[in-house]
This record gives C-alpha cells, structure tokens and sequence, in this order.
C-alpha cells in the first residue's frame, strides 16, 4: 500500500483528529448536495445549474472512486444498493456532458438524498444529541426522503402528457397531498400505472407519516439492549429491565 493510499485510508476509515475533521467536512459537502438538489429540483434548467451540476458530479465521482481505492472489498462493494445509487446520482449530475435532453435524468440527482442516511451514521457515532433524538431524526429523514424521491418520479413520469403536472412543484403538491390522503382531486393520475403509482404513494406515505408522529410524541426512552432478553428501550430511570428483569447499569446522562 503506498503513502498515498495509506493517507487515504486514515482520512477515511481512521479515527485520528485529522480524519475527524476530513469526514465532517465531508459531511458538510454532502448537506450542501443535497440542499442544492431539492432546491434546484423547483428552478428551470438554466446554463448556471447546469455549470454546478457538472461541479457537483465531478465531485461525487471523485469521492466515489476514493472510497472505492480504500475499500477492502471493491467488488464486495458493488453488492451494496448505496454503491449503485452514488453511480446513477454521479451519471445523473454529469449527463449535460453526454446528451442534451436531461429532463429525466436530472430526476435522478434525487437518489444523491440516499446520501443521508450515510450521515446519521456519522452523528451516531459522534453526537449525544443525535443519539438522543436518533428514532425521531430518522423518521422524519424517511418521510423527506421519500417525499422528494417521489417527487421526481411523479414529475418524470406524468409531465409530459398530464397537463396538470407542468412543474417540479406541482409534483411535490401531488405527493403530499397523496401522503397525507388529503386529495383534494385538482391533480390526478390518469391510467393504471398512475393510479397504482398514487396507492404507492399513500400507503408508504401514511405509514412514514404516522411513524414520524409515534415517535415525536411517545415517552422518551434510552436505548440499550438488555443482555438478558434483548429488549431494547427503557425508562431514562430504569434499574431493572421491566421485561426480565436483569440489572441494566443504563450510563449517565452524557457519559454514554
């Protein structure tokens, strides 16, 4: 392994202060993608966005292939459905550099918001305050990602021949009111891929909906799984586990 590669690999994968500082800057080049996804999402394509697609791409492509120099098992990698996402995301972002006709494939910049969950992998490992609020910061992260997911697919799908779907925002309009099975009935589905995609739509939706809600409203709880019976959560005060009862020495608060 050179120096090069080995420097690589500490950025990466070790946990020493300079690392530290690398994956946070990285996770700060991923917040800022995937702001500039969902915002550009709701703009005409203009030769600006097009300009920091390509930025973007080149960037994303580079972080791609870093990771893949370190990695233990790059083949092994390709198993992975997040190695697949960060491909079609890169070719998504670079496609102005190969065809003209972009629409749909711009859509698919929506798959760089996978990307998240990568970073709540970050924070449970660093921040107190994520591992506190973690079961809520994560429903609410399936419930956004999935609303703009969507999005692109309702938007890519219908714009071209549904009239009352001409625009980004009309899409995001469509899904959330499929979501929260408001409908309002102004903007339809027409057909059966249509109608199965609005199905979709809702039962996933109100699902995420409805998890989100249980888990911002019911009790606070600590994580940690007993050793006896494996449950999960308990009482901030617990002592004992209230389903087997073992001894649980739940840390402190900001010890853990």
């Amino acid at each position: 392994m050179t120096k090069f590669t080995a420097t690589l690999r500490e950025l990466y994968e070790e946990d020493t202060g300079r690392a530290r500082h690398f994956r946070y800057a990285m996770l700060v080049f991923d917040v800022a993608t995937i702001a500039f996804v969902v915002v550009t999402s709701f703009l005409p394509l203009s030769p600006w966005i097009v300009a920091c697609d390509v930025a973007v791409g080149l960037c994303v492509l580079l972080d791609f292939a870093v990771r893949l120099l370190v990695s233990r098992a790059p083949l092994r990698d390709f198993g992975h459905l997040s190695t697949w996402t960060d491909l079609v995301a890169v070719a998504s972002f670079l496609a102005p550099l190969l065809v003209e006709g972009v629409g749909f494939l711009r859509i698919l910049r929506t798959l760089r918001m996978l990307r998240t969950y990568h970073l709540l992998e970050r924070l449970r490992q660093d921040s107190r305050l994520f591992r506190r609020n973690e079961d809520a910061i994560l429903a609410a992260t399936n419930l956004v990602v999935f609303v703009f997911t969507m999005t692109g697919i309702v938007y890519a799908t219908q714009h071209d021949h549904n009239p009352a779907i001409q625009t980004p925002v009309d899409a995001l309009y469509f899904t959330v009111t499929s979501l929260t099975t408001t409908g309002y009935g102004d903007i339809t589905l027409p057909g059966p891929s249509g109608r199965l995609l609005s199905v979709f739509v809702m039962i996933c939706g109100v699902t995420l909906f409805f998890r989100l809600a249980q888990v911002v409203f019911r009790p606070y709880k600590v994580r940690l799984p007993c050793t006896a019976c494996g449950l999960q959560r308990h009482e901030p005060d617990a002592v004992h586990c209230k389903a087997c009862g073992n001894l649980l020495n739940i840390p402190d608060e900001g010890v853990c």
